[in-house]
């Protein structure tokens, strides 16, 4: 990949990293951290990256950042979701659909997750799907149905509570 083309694929790719690892991490900080460092990670091994590969190596590159990034913080996001859940909730709260949704995402294992992301939210293939996780395109349609059939789990069963 020239320089020209490596510039031309900041352009055309950089929000969708963004959005997408955004999604998946809900904090802008540290999304940007891991898609500048996706992106230097590309400039380094430019010479060595097909353009027509820059897209999923860049992707892939961003994804495992971001799942070392996980690792190390081990956040706990997920106890105090449960002391929450803990203590209930007023049936007069306004729900708020977009809310409703990332708290059904939340509680999905991380690659359904990130299936789901990159599909409904950026709109790829399953193959692109399965290029960036390094999955089969088999695995990515199982892993999208069973995280929709459990978010649509999860809205019903909030809808009888609200």
């Amino acid at each position: 990949m020239t320089p020209q083309e490596y510039n031309t694929t900041v352009d055309l790719w950089a929000d969708g990293v963004y959005r997408f690892i955004r999604k998946s991490l809900n904090h802008d900080d540290d999304a940007r951290d891991i898609v500048q460092n996706a992106f230097e990670i590309l400039w380094k091994n430019h010479e060595n990256v097909q353009f027509d590969k820059a897209k999923s190596y860049l992707f892939s590159t961003a994804y495992h950042n971001m799942i070392d990034h996980l690792r190390k913080q081990k956040r706990t996001d997920y106890v105090e979701e449960m002391d929450e859940e803990a203590r209930g909730g007023t049936a007069e709260a306004q729900v708020d659909l977009k809310e409703v949704i990332e708290k059904a995402l939340s509680r999905l294992p991380e690659v359904q997750k990130n299936c789901v992301l990159l599909r409904d939210y950026e709109g790829y293939s399953y193959e692109e799907i399965g290029e960036v996780l390094n999955l089969s395109e088999s695995q990515v349609k199982v892993y999208i149905f069973r995280a929709r059939q459990t978010m649509k789990e999860y809205l019903v069963s909030i809808h009888y509570v609200i």
